[in-house]
C-alpha cells in the first residue's frame, strides 16, 4: 500500500534507516514514536525460549504505557544470554536519551538471525540520527526495515467516523516464515489515534490476534521473537469509546479486518508460497473441535505439498481430519474447493468433479471447506502451499 493511501493516527511519527546489521544495505532500523505517552497492549510468543527484546518489551507494556518503539532486523538477539538483556536496555536507553523520554516507555524489538550477539556500533552510529528524522510520512520504510525474508512490507489502516470524529487505525507487520498458530515469526505494531475507556485494549488485542495471527501458519515453526502491540494516542478528538458501544463495536470490527489483512499478508508471502489457502470447517460438534480439525489440515506437510502440486488430493484432507483428535463420521463428511463439489457424504464424487477442482487449484487463492455432518461448529484457519523454494530460501537463510 503506497504510503499516501495509508491512513495515519494523529499523534505518531515513524522513521527508517540501513545502520550496517544487515550486509545488503537494505533498511533494517526503524523508529516508531508517539508525541507523548499513550496506552499499549501487547500480545507476546508462547514459545519457552524467549529473546531479550521480548523479555524486556513484555515487562514495560505490562504497566500499559508506551512512546516509542524501536525495531531492527537482521539479528533477533536472541539465545544471547544476560548481555542480551542488556543490550536490549541500552538500545531502548539510546532512544530514551535522544527523545528526551523515560527509558522505561521504549518497547524494543528484534528480528533476524538468533544466537548472534547484536552488533552495538550500529545503534551507538545510528539511533539518534534516526529519532532526528521523524515524520508522518515514515511508515513505508519502518515496514520495510522490519523484513527479513519477507518479499513485500505489510501495511494495512482504515478510518472511521464516529460521532463526527475521524478515527484512523494503522497496522504494519514482518513475517514470511517460522510461522504457525499461537503467534509465529511476526512482529506486528498497530496504531489508533481512538480514545477508549480504560482497560479495553488488551481484550480489543488479544480478540484480534486470535482471530487473525492466531489462524495461520506456514511451517508449524513459533519464534523466540513474536510480539503484537497496540497502541492508543486518544487524540483524535471523539468521545471516549466504552465497552457495549455501538462505536467500539465498530472500531473492533476495523481492528480486526487490518489485523486478518496483516495476518494473510504474511501467509501470502510464505516463504517461497504460491498459494494463500483458506480451509474453512464447518458442521462440527463445536467451534473448538472444528478449529482443532482446521488446525490439523492446514498444518500437514503433505496437504500443504498437494496445494502446490495442484493436486486435489482429498484423501490427504480426510485423513488429516482424522487423525485431529475429535470424533467424526467419515461417512458424513463432504469437502469442496470453492464450489467444485470433490467429496459428499464421504464419497467421492468422480474424475469430472476432480478436474474442476483442479482448475480452482490453480489459483493464487482459493477456499477449502470440510463439512463434517456432526453439529453447528465451525471454524477457518489459513495456510500456504509448500514448495521448492522453501527449503532452498532455509537452506541457505545464514548465507
Amino acid at each position: 500500500m503506497a504510503e499516501s493511501a495509508l491512513a495515519v493516527p494523529k499523534g505518531f511519527r515513524a522513521a527508517a534507516c540501513s545502520s550496517g546489521i544487515k550486509k545488503s544495505g537494505k533498511l533494517d532500523m526503524a523508529l516508531i514514536f508517539a508525541d507523548q505517552p499513550v496506552e499499549c497492549a501487547g500480545v507476546f510468543t508462547t514459545n519457552k525460549v524467549v529473546a531479550a527484546p521480548v523479555r524486556l518489551t513484555e515487562s514495560r507494556v505490562r504497566h500499559g504505557l508506551c512512546q516509542a518503539i524501536l525495531v531492527n532486523s537482521g539479528n533477533a538477539n536472541a539465545c544471547t544470554g544476560e548481555k542480551g538483556l542488556q543490550d536490549a536496555k541500552y538500545c531502548g536507553d539510546l532512544v530514551a536519551e535522544a527523545l528526551d523520554i523515560a527509558p522505561e516507555f521504549v518497547a524494543v524489538a528484534s528480528t533476524g538471525v538468533i544466537g548472534v550477539p547484536l552488533p552495538m556500533y550500529c545503534f551507538d552510529e545510528h539511533v539518534a540520527a534516526l529519532c532526528r528524522t521523524l515524520g508522518n510520512d515514515q511508515f513505508d520504510g519502518a515496514a520495510r526495515a522490519m523484513m527479513t525474508t519477507d518479499a513485500f512490507p505489510k501495511m494495512s489502516s482504515r478510518t472511521l467516523d464516529l460521532g463526527g470524529a475521524e478515527i484512523n487505525i494503522l497496522g504494519l507487520a514482518k513475517g514470511a516464515g517460522m510461522i504457525h498458530p499461537d503467534m509465529a515469526t511476526m512482529l506486528a505494531f498497530v496504531m489508533t489515534d481512538a480514545s477508549l475507556a480504560d482497560g479495553l485494549l488488551e481484550g480489543l488485542l488479544e480478540k484480534s490476534v486470535n482471530a487473525s495471527f492466531n489462524r495461520i501458519t506456514v511451517d508449524r515453526d513459533t519464534s523466540t521473537n513474536d510480539m503484537a502491540l497496540l497502541l492508543a494516542s486518544g487524540v483524535a478528538g471523539n468521545e471516549v469509546i466504552v465497552e457495549g458501544s455501538e462505536e467500539l463495536e465498530r472500531f473492533n470490527g476495523a481492528l480486526d479486518e487490518i489485523m486478518l489483512d496483516l495476518a494473510k499478508m504474511i501467509v501470502r508471502d510464505g516463504e517461497g508460497a504460491t498459494k494463500l489457502v483458506r480451509i474453512q470447517v464447518e458442521g462440527a460438534v463445536s467451534d473448538t473441535e472444528a478449529l482443532v480439525v482446521a488446525r490439523s489440515i492446514t498444518t500437514w506437510q503433505l496437504v500443504k505439498t498437494a496445494f502446490f502440486g495442484e493436486d486435489a488430493n482429498c484423501g490427504r484432507i480426510i485423513a488429516a481430519a482424522g487423525y485431529a483428535g475429535v470424533n467424526l463420521d467419515p461417512e458424513q463428511v463432504s469437502i469442496r474447493f470453492d464450489h467444485a463439489a470433490m467429496v459428499e457424504k464421504g464419497l467421492g464424487l468422480g474424475p469430472e468433479q476432480e478436474t474442476i477442482a483442479s482448475e480452482v487449484l490453480k489459483k493464487p487463492e482459493f477456499t477449502v471447506t470440510v463439512s463434517l455432518g456432526s453439529g453447528d461448529g465451525s471454524a477457518y484457519y489459513y495456510t500456504s502451499d509448500l514448495s521448492y523454494e522453501y527449503v532452498k530460501i532455509n537452506a541457505d537463510y545464514r548465507t
